[in-house]
This record gives structure tokens, C-alpha cells and sequence, in this order.
């Protein structure tokens, strides 16, 4: 199982650069299914997984000049806070047992997985679907003022469950700030690099870190999008999009039936 984990980092890493997005998606349910990680250590391993992907996607995008500061800081800025506020109050204070249904024992590894199934349900239906033409832009205020809002939601999806949520933020930048897409993305993966880091390093002290497993995984993770960015010139990215999309959905799916009917 453990070879089948670090066999599943390369696809992560091969996808993350065919398709630039939601491959980090698959890296919680990786480190507890394979590599028997407990639910809320994997979403702290998933940070650092995350910032490091996303830290050599945005210094590619910066030397393209692919990245809006001003989008970065104002959504990366309330972003922080959240991750900040949800690591270290809201994760702890999650008790270690919620409820029961029946014989159903819901506690707070369950509970994490479950919400990250349906995190998972939304990536891939956010990744299935056509792309949406934005709309016609509001002003730069209401502009700023929907990408604080956006920053404080995708920032408390990062701290609580370890995703980077680039499927949510670069639909908001395009939608809300009118980006293009390749600014978009290379926003997008400058403000997960910042969050993911700032979560994972704010909460280190409370947490074991096997380092040895974690940096091996990163490593080979990393290896996988520079082999995912020379594929990519060679095969057409959408289709490639909408299949890892239907494949994040079936992942999405067992989890909920494993953690509801198999726990």
C-alpha cells in the first residue's frame, strides 16, 4: 500500500502539470487510504504537499509574468486570517466525537473525510462542466469586496481540509476580477502557495511530522508535474480535464460509501 501512495504522488504531480489544477485534490484521501496517515495529520501533510506544488507553479507563472498582486493580496490577504483562524480554533475544537446514527459513530476523522468527499464532488463537477463566459464586471470596489469574501471561504476550505481550493479560486478570478485565464491560474497558484505554507507552518508545533515520508512524497509530487508539463504540449488539456473530473468524482463517491457504510 505504501507503494501504491507514492506511486499515487506521481499522478497527482503528472496531473497538477497537464491540467495546472485539482490534482492536490487527491492528496488527503492518498495519505489516509494508502498511506494510513489519520485524517487530521494528512490535511496538515496535504498543506505542505500543496504549497510546495503550487510554490513551483507560481514561480513559473512569475517569470511569464502570468500573476495580478493586487488579486494575490486581496484575496491571499483574508485568505490567511482564515486559515489562521480555522487551524488553530475551529480544527481543535472540533470534538473527537460528534453523534451517532444507529450504529453509525460519527467522530471527527469521519466527519473530516466526509466533508472532504463532497469538497471532492464539487472539484469534479467544477472540472466536468464547460467553461462559463464571465459576466459583465462589476466595479474595482465590488471587485475587491467579492475577492475578500472569496478569500475568507476558500482560505477556511484550506485550513479545515488541507485543499488548496484552486477549482473554486480560479472560477472567482475569472468570473469576479475578469483575469485571463493564464493570469488566473498563475494567481490562483501564487495565493495557495502563500495559504497552504502560512497553515502548515503556523500549526507545525501541534503535530508529528514523519518528514522522511512527507518530503519523499513532495519530491516525487514535484518530479510528476515537470513529466505532466512536457506531456502537456503534446495532449489537449480540456478533454484531459473533464476525464480527471469524472475520476475525481468516483474518488469523491467511495469515500463517502467507505466512511458511511465500510468506517
Amino acid at each position: 500500500m505504501e507503494i501504491a501512495g507514492y506511486l499515487a504522488a506521481v499522478f497527482i504531480g503528472v496531473s497538477l502539470g497537464l491540467i495546472g489544477a485539482g490534482g492536490s485534490i487527491l492528496t488527503v484521501p492518498v495519505f489516509v487510504y494508502l498511506l494510513h496517515v489519520h485524517p487530521v495529520l494528512a490535511t496538515t501533510y496535504s498543506l505542505f504537499v500543496v504549497g510546495s506544488c503550487s510554490l513551483i507553479g507560481s514561480v513559473r507563472a512569475y517569470a511569464k509574468k502570468l500573476i495580478d498582486f493586487h488579486v494575490v493580496l486581496s484575496f491571499g490577504l483574508p485568505s490567511l486570517l482564515s486559515v489562521f483562524l480555522v487551524r488553530h480554533f475551529l480544527l481543535p475544537a472540533i470534538p473527537d466525537h460528534l453523534f451517532s446514527i444507529g450504529e453509525l459513530n460519527i467522530d471527527k476523522a469521519v466527519f473530516l473525510m466526509l466533508l472532504f468527499a463532497l469538497l471532492m464532488l464539487a472539484a469534479a463537477i467544477s472540472m466536468i462542466r464547460s467553461a462559463v463566459k464571465p459576466p459583465v464586471s462589476p466595479g474595482r470596489k465590488e471587485r475587491t469586496g467579492w475577492l475578500l469574501v472569496q478569500g475568507l471561504f476558500v482560505g477556511a476550505i484550506t485550513g479545515l481540509l488541507g485543499a488548496g481550493g484552486g477549482f473554486l479560486i480560479i472560477p472567482a478570478l475569472v468570473l469576479i476580477s475578469r483575469l485571463p485565464m493564464k493570469i488566473a491560474v498563475g494567481s490562483s497558484l501564487t495565493i495557495m502557495a502563500i495559504s497552504s505554507f502560512f497553515g502548515f507552518f503556523s500549526t507545525l508545533p501541534h503535530y508529528t511530522i514523519h518528514w522522511m515520508q512527507l518530503l519523499v512524497f513532495t519530491g516525487i509530487a514535484i518530479a510528476g508535474i515537470f513529466a505532466g508539463s512536457a506531456l502537456s504540449e503534446k495532449i489537449p488539456g480540456q478533454h484531459l480535464k473533464k476525464g480527471f473530473g469524472w475520476f475525481v468524482l468516483a474518488i469523491g463517491l467511495f469515500i463517502l460509501v467507505h466512511e458511511l457504510f465500510f468506517p
